[in-house]
């Protein structure tokens, strides 16, 4: 299934769990620095789109344009291997949290370069970090099978756009943001079918009940809490997001 047709299908409702976090914002907005214009590449229903300059929106799916908020920066229903736009029609590109889906990413990634003429901003998932984290651990191991081949790695990334800046980007425990990580701190938020209706991967376990069975077990008897409850007292943790910055020549 393509990003386009798998957003079109889970993208409604998305906005009710996919909510900027203000603190990841401050860091993406940070990043794009006085970039005097954005083009927001994969852009959904518009989280993290600065307010304070010129931005176009890029999305594939009807189904999240649909979810723009009015006032909303304009949208161009297109694909990130194919911007309709001049070379470096823009002061930076901006991808959070889309790449893995884009149906050839390293040509989605030489097209940001192409339409940026100062730098791109890129939110992912490093598919080579590790550290722990109890859902996909215990409950989903089948996640991060699913989602290492189809997330570049910091090396696919420097191989399109040269050097890279990485930093960290720490999950707060109380993010609003509703993305696969967001919840460490929160494990009943995992057994809300909404919750998981507006994470992408859950989609993609082809059988999700035994994990969640599982999971609601432990957090009836204890078992979590004896397991895991020393994250209750973390207020950030690095589940592997990361937070790319290109310069353009």
């Amino acid at each position: 299934m393509s990003g386009r047709e798998l957003y079109d299908t889970i993208g409604r409702g998305y906005d009710t769990h996919r909510r900027p976090d203000p603190r990841l914002a401050a860091a993406i907005t940070a990043a794009l620095g006085p970039a005097a214009s954005v083009v927001n590449v994969g852009a959904g229903a518009g989280s993290y789109e600065p307010t304070d300059r010129p931005v176009v929106a890029v999305e594939p799916s009807a189904a999240m344009l649909r979810q723009r908020r009015p006032g909303a920066a304009p949208a161009v229903q297109a694909s990130a291997t194919d911007l309709p736009f001049h070379e470096a029609a823009f002061a930076a590109a901006l991808a959070v949290l889309t790449v893995h889906h884009w149906p050839d990413r390293a040509r989605g990634l030489a097209e940001l370069a192409r339409v940026a003429r100062e730098r791109v901003v890129i939110v992912t998932w490093d598919p080579e970090a590790r550290y722990p984290f109890w859902l996909v651990d215990e409950y989903f191991p089948e996640i991060p099978a699913i989602d290492r081949p189809i997330f570049p790695t910091l090396d696919d990334v420097r191989r399109v756009l040269g050097p890279v800046q990485v930093r960290p980007l720490p999950i707060p425990h109380d993010c609003v943001d509703g993305f696969l990580g967001a919840y460490w701190r929160r494990p009943e938020a995992y057994l809300d079918a909404g919750v998981r209706g507006a994470i992408s991967t859950f989609s993609k376990v082809g059988d999700v009940q035994a994990g969640l069975a599982r999971l609601r077990a432990d957090l009836a008897d204890g078992t979590w809490e004896r397991r895991h409850g020393h994250v209750r007292g973390r207020d950030a943790v690095d589940l592997g997001y990361r937070l790319l910055v290109a310069e353009r020549d």
